[in-house]
C-alpha cells in the first residue's frame, strides 16, 4: 500500500480535490473524516460525468450546489457584499451575454432567489438582475462595480462577487464549487492492513473500483492500494536468525529472497544461489550475534548486551546445557561486563519469575517454544519449557496431554512432543502424542502412558532431536 495517504476532507470543494489529483497524478481520492475513517471515494470518472452531462441532461450543466463562500473560494473572487455566505443551496447559472431586452425576457423563467447571474461590466444587465432580487450577481473579468449598483444590491438583498476570470471560465469553475461530500462513492471496497496481498489480489481484480482504502483495527485509513499496486514486484529480503528450516520460518518465507542465515541448529535449508550462511555449533545464537559485534568492531550498547546475555542464559541454562561451548563461556563473561549484569543472579531471577505451566493455558504452554521438523517424509513438532521442578506439570498433566494431542491432530503431525526440563536437576520429562508404533520405539523409562523420564537430557537440539529421528527411522 501507499502509506502516505493523499486525501480530501468532506468539506473540500471539487475544484480543490481536482487540484490535488492533478498535482499528484491520481484518478481516485479518498475522502476522510476528521478521525481518519473513510467516508468514501471521489473519482475522475464520476466528476467527468458531472462536468460533461449527456445531451439529454444538459440543463444540469447550469446547476450549482454550493455556498457563496465556497463559490468565492473556488473562483478566487472578491466578496463585495454577501448574505448568508455559508448556506449551501441549489442555484442556477444564467449568463447575461445577450441584449437587455432578451435578458429581461429570460429573467422570469427561473426563481430569482435561485439565480447566479454572470455578467461583465454591463450596468443595465446588472441593475435588471438586482431589481429582480437574484441570489448572486457575479461580475467577471475583475471589473469594478459602481458604488450605486452596490448600494442597490444591499437594498435588494443581493450578494455581489467579482471574479477575476472571464465569463466562460467563471461559469465552468462555478460548478466546481460543490463540495466533494456530494460527489463521493459511498459504497467502496476496503482491506485490512494485516491482510495478505495473495488474498486481496483476486478480490481487487474482480472489483470495479480502481483504489482501495487500507484500514487499521480502529477503521482509520492508514494506506491506499490501487489496482496497479498489485502488479508491482515486492522486493523482500529475509535473514533467518536462530533457525534455518522453512517450516520454522515466517509465513511466505519460501517466496522471498533469503540472503543470510545466522543460526546454531542443524542445516535444513537449500537455496537457489549462494548466501552468507553463518552456522556455528555453539549453545546459543546470541553468542554468534555478540561475536559479530566484536568481530566487526561495532559498539555493543549495554541494553543489547543484556538481551544477548539473557539469550545465552536461557539457551544454555546458564552454561550447564551439554550444548555449551567455550565460546559461549567467553562471550557470556564479556556480556556481563558490558551489561553490568551477573549471569548467575539473573538466571535465578529468570527461572523464579514464573512457570509457563502457571502463567499460560495448557494449549499455549505446549506451543510456547515449539519447532516443526520434517524427516523421512513425516512432519512432527517438538516444544520445550523450562521449570523449577515438575510439580506444576503433574498438577496439570491431564490437560497438557489433551492439549498436545489436540495440537498434533489439528496440525496433521505424525507425533508431537513436549520436553519439560527441570533446570535445577538438569533432567526432563518427555510427553509424546502419537501413534502406538512410534511410542514403542521410545526406550526411555515410561512413568505413565505417553510420559517418559529422560535423566540428564536438557537439550532439544543436541540430545532429543537425534533420538526422535532415530526412533522415526525404525518405523519407516
Amino acid at each position: 500500500m501507499q502509506p502516505n495517504v493523499v486525501s480530501s476532507p468532506p468539506t473540500a470543494t471539487v475544484a480543490e480535490a481536482l487540484g490535488i489529483m492533478d498535482e499528484r497524478n491520481i484518478r481516485v481520492l479518498p475522502v476522510l473524516n476528521a478521525d481518519g475513517t473513510c467516508k468514501g471515494l471521489i473519482s475522475l470518472f464520476k466528476m467527468s460525468k458531472f462536468f460533461f452531462p449527456t445531451p439529454n441532461r444538459l440543463f444540469e450543466s447550469r446547476k450549482v450546489l454550493a455556498s457563496i463562500r465556497n463559490l468565492s473560494r473556488t473562483l478566487d473572487a472578491k466578496m463585495v457584499h454577501v448574505i448568508d455566505e455559508d448556506r449551501e443551496e441549489d442555484l442556477i447559472l444564467v449568463v447575461g451575454a445577450m441584449s437587455v431586452k432578451a435578458f429581461a425576457e429570460r429573467l422570469p423563467r427561473y426563481a430569482p432567489e435561485k439565480m447566479i447571474v454572470i455578467v461583465g461590466d454591463r450596468r443595465e444587465i446588472q441593475e435588471l438582475a438586482i431589481n429582480a432580487k437574484v441570489r448572486v450577481l457575479l461580475v467577471t473579468g475583475g471589473l469594478a462595480v459602481e458604488p450605486e449598483v452596490i448600494e442597490c444590491a444591499r437594498a435588494n438583498g443581493v450578494s455581489v462577487l467579482i471574479s477575476p476570470h472571464d465569463s466562460a471560465t467563471t461559469a465552468l469553475l462555478s460548478r466546481a464549487s460543490i463540495t466533494v461530500n456530494h460527489m463521493i462513492h459511498d459504497r467502496f471496497l476496503v482491506f485490512r492492513e494485516d491482510e495478505s496481498l495473495i488474498s486481496a489480489r483476486p478480490i481487487a481484480t474482480a472489483s470495479n473500483f480502481q483504489a482501495f482504502p487500507v484500514l487499521d483495527q480502529f477503521k482509520r485509513t492508514v494506506g491506499i492500494l490501487s489496482k496497479s499496486d498489485f502488479i508491482k514486484k515486492v522486493e523482500r529480503r529475509l535473514i533467518l536468525v536462530d533457525h534455518n528450516e522453512l517450516s520454522q520460518a515466517v509465513h511466505g518465507a519460501q517466496d522471498v529472497n533469503i540472503i543470510e542465515v545466522v543460526d546454531h541448529h542443524r542445516i535444513g535449508l537449500s537455496t537457489q544461489q549462494p548466501i552468507l550462511f553463518r552456522n556455528i555449533p555453539v549453545g546459543s545464537t546470541s553468542t554468534i550475534v555478540a561475536d559479530c559485534f566484536i568481530r566487526e568492531h561495532v559498539e555493543l550498547p549495554d541494553n543489547v548486551a543484556g538481551l544477548l546475555l539473557a539469550g545465552i542464559v536461557s539457551d544454555t541454562l546458564n552454561l550447564t546445557s551439554p550444548t555449551t561451548t567455550q565460546q559461549d563461556v567467553e562471550i557470556l563473561s564479556l556480556l556481563e561486563v558490558i551489561a553490568k549484569v551477573n549471569a548467575t543472579e539473573f538466571t535465578e531471577k529468570l527461572f523464579a519469575s514464573g512457570s509457563v505451566l502457571v502463567s499460560k493455558p495448557a494449549e499455549q504452554a505446549v506451543t510456547s517454544d515449539c519447532k516443526e521438523y520434517v524427516e523421512q517424509g513425516h512432519s512432527f513438532s517438538v516444544a520445550q519449557i523450562e521449570e523449577i521442578g515438575f510439580s506444576q506439570f503433574w498438577k496439570r498433566k491431564n490437560e497438557v496431554v489433551e492439549s498436545l494431542e489436540e495440537y498434533r491432530r489439528k496440525q496433521g503431525y505424525l507425533f508431537s512432543c513436549l520436553l519439560v526440563t527441570d533446570v535445577v536437576l538438569q533432567s526432563s520429562l518427555l510427553v509424546v502424542a502419537g501413534p502406538e508404533n512410534f511410542l514403542r520405539q521410545i526406550d526411555y523409562p515410561e512413568v505413565e502412558p505417553g510420559i517418559y523420564e529422560l535423566e540428564g537430557v536438557v537439550s532439544r537440539k543436541k540430545q532429543l532431536l537425534p533420538f526422535l529421528t532415530h526412533c522415526l527411522g525404525r518405523i519407516s
